[in-house]
């Protein structure tokens, strides 16, 4: 991580750490008012890489997302918040290191708040680097266009404000901000990335401060502790450039990243941060919603409907219920499920060998399938075709379902195991294949995924189980709970047929797939291919969704891949999940199809 930084040794070296006394740190200028900053360099630093020595007032740094605005260089605070006030639309200004909010937001109380976000400063001084490397991925500056767009694809997975790759390409050689990226090196795709701002080249700040922001990991990134990592490389940046602290902001519940934080010994200090009622940030000053324990794919519409107006009445948060209301007219519905879906429509879906035979009528491909019977008629089919997939007729989320199964012994358990969720279990044809999820509303492909099965990345230090607890324990916070990895007899057999133990240690880098399924909840990972897909999928996944006569439908395929012609129909489901399929549309066109006039409401 120091060789990310290598071109700023030399400031380091003429810069004398002294480590602050605690009295000096408290009367540190962003911990208290100041009229005016005489933009004196830090002591040591001079020559042309030498940050600002004019005097600076009324600072503002452009992080492409929004401005950062340095509430302690303004010596008006009307101009401060008139400087708020100009925030460009889409965007998310900060008003930082705010000394008196309770007067900030007397003058603009219907226009202002208080951000809920708790300030953290790690004094560069008490920084000690870790002699753990990064196994599997590394770290470094970001370079390319494609470095660019891997960003902008983590922040949309995180619902974070969009930057453009432009103005990330533009700041890469920047004094001021400097993007970091962490890369898979076995792929070269950018996992994770974070930002570093450098308050002495901003504006010759005498306290010789720096600051970190968009900390962002892709949720589906099996390697661990690459946060960790990123806010080390900035440390170390930093540091290396002779700065005094990095501070940062903090949701106040955002428990995994202040537990990680303090564990790299930063400490809470008394700054806030101020921001404007916009859009963006309505959930922020609004406070809790109705329905606040909806689930994602609940909230993802709910959220959508509130943006347009539309009413919203929770009626069963735990299951997923609420109420759309619009123009006197009301559509009550469960996740994407809604009254437009009839009856029958949604019976066809919801037994697997009536879905079977209706895409079978469509001249579609389907697989061989057969009713569970007696063990020799089981035996029968699995000698038919060697590979089989046992699955409940009915069901949802992945569960009862066991893949790849080769002997009778594994099929009559895992028959057993299905008829604990559905009495009538069928015998499928096993197909190898990319798992495709192609979502279709008012019989248009709006999104297309293909889905993995989770998998862990050894570190040559942690055991199998450890890995799965981490990776599980990633995989929650980043589906509000929805996605886990379960170790139950199904984990046992994946790991078994790779000649593994739960206690076993992987080596590093070394990849291990802990699941057959790719269904989301049991810890698979789901990535867009929707500008790849191949006109015959789309094809083909319109002429399924009439057939099944459905406004809504999520198709389960096996593919070649998604840019290849061939297909193989697995499932239709009649509630499929619009959330995780992010850059994509999905509640927009959900609410279009309950509420065509709403279209194009901001």
């Amino acid at each position: 991580m120091r060789g990310a930084a290598s071109d700023d040794q030399g400031d380091s070296m003429s810069y004398a750490r002294v480590k602050p006394h605690r009295l000096e740190r408290a009367a540190s200028a962003t911990l208290r008012h100041t009229r005016r900053y005489t933009g004196r360099p830090p002591a040591g630093e001079t020559g042309a890489d030498a940050p600002r020595t004019a005097i600076v007032t009324d600072v503002t740094v452009d992080c492409g997302w929004g401005r950062l605005i340095f509430a302690h260089t303004f010596d008006d605070l009307d101009r401060m918040i008139e400087t708020l006030r100009q925030e460009a639309p889409g965007t998310r200004d900060i008003v930082f290191y705010l000394q008196d909010p309770h007067v900030a937001l007397s003058r603009a109380p219907q226009e202002l708040f208080l951000d809920p976000s708790h300030t953290f400063r790690l004094w560069l001084t008490d920084y000690r680097p870790s002699r753990r490397r990064p196994k599997g991925y590394s770290v470094r500056r970001l370079r390319t266009r494609e470095d660019a767009e891997g960003v902008q694809r983590i922040y949309a997975r995180r619902r974070m404000v969009p930057v453009s790759s432009s103005f990330l390409v533009a700041s890469r050689n920047s004094r001021v901000l400097t993007h970091f990226v962490a890369c898979d090196d076995a792929t070269g795709e950018v996992i994770g990335s974070v930002t570093a701002v450098d308050h002495a080249h901003a504006y010759g700040d005498p306290e010789n401060g720096s600051s970190l922001w968009c900390l962002a990991v892709d949720p589906q990134a099996s390697f661990p502790g690459i946060g960790e990592t990123l806010v080390r490389t900035v440390a170390e940046h930093v540091q290396a450039r002779g700065r005094a602290f990095l501070d940062l902001s903090v949701l106040h519940d955002n428990e995994n990243a202040i537990a990680l934080y303090e564990k790299l010994n930063f400490r809470r200090i008394p700054a806030f941060a101020l921001k404007t009622k916009n859009p963006i940030n309505e959930r922020l000053f609004t406070g809790p919603q109705p329905g606040e324990q909806l689930n994602p794919y609940a909230t993802i519409i709910v959220n959508e409907a509130r943006r347009r107006g539309i009413g919203v009445d929770v009626l069963d948060a735990e299951a997923g219920y609420f109420c759309l209301t619009w123009g006197g007219r009301s559509v009550v519905c469960r996740e994407s499920l809604s009254e437009l879906t009839s009856a029958v429509a949604m019976s066809r879906c919801d037994d697997k060998a009536v879905t079977r035979r209706v895409l079978e009528r469509a001249s579609l491909k389907v697989p061989a399938q057969a009713v569970a019977g007696g063990p020799e008629e089981n035996a029968a089919f699995l000698a038919t075709h060697g590979r089989i997939v046992i699955k409940p007729a009915r069901g949802e989320q992945g569960r009862g379902i066991t893949v790849d199964v080769r002997d009778a012994e594994t099929m009559e358990r895992a028959i057993a195991s299905a008829r604990q969720h559905c009495d009538t279990v069928l015998l499928e044809q096993f197909y190898e294949g990319q798992d495709l999820r192609i979502i279709v509303i008012d019989k248009k492909v709006v999104a297309a995924a293909v889905r993995r099965p989770a998998e862990v990345t050894g570190d040559g230090t942690h055991s199998v189980r450890e890995l799965i607890e981490a990776q599980s324990r990633r995989r929650a916070a980043a589906t509000g709970g929805e996605s886990h990895i379960p170790m139950d007899a199904e984990t046992d057999r994946c790991l078994a047929a790779a000649g593994k133990s739960l206690d076993d240690v992987l080596a590093a880098g070394e990849v291990l797939p802990v699941r057959k399924t790719a269904n989301l909840h049991t810890g698979g990972t789901i990535h867009d291919v929707t500008d790849s897909l191949h006109p015959e999928l789309v094809e083909v996944a319109t002429v399924a969704a009439r057939a099944l006569d459905i406004p809504v439908v999520g198709f389960d395929l096996l593919v070649e891949a998604p840019d290849r012609p061939g297909h193989v129909f697995i499932e239709a489901n009649e509630r499929p999940g619009l959330a995780n399929h992010e850059p994509q549309p999905t509640a927009e066109r959900f609410v279009d199809l309950l509420f065509p006039q709403t279209r194009g409401v901001l």
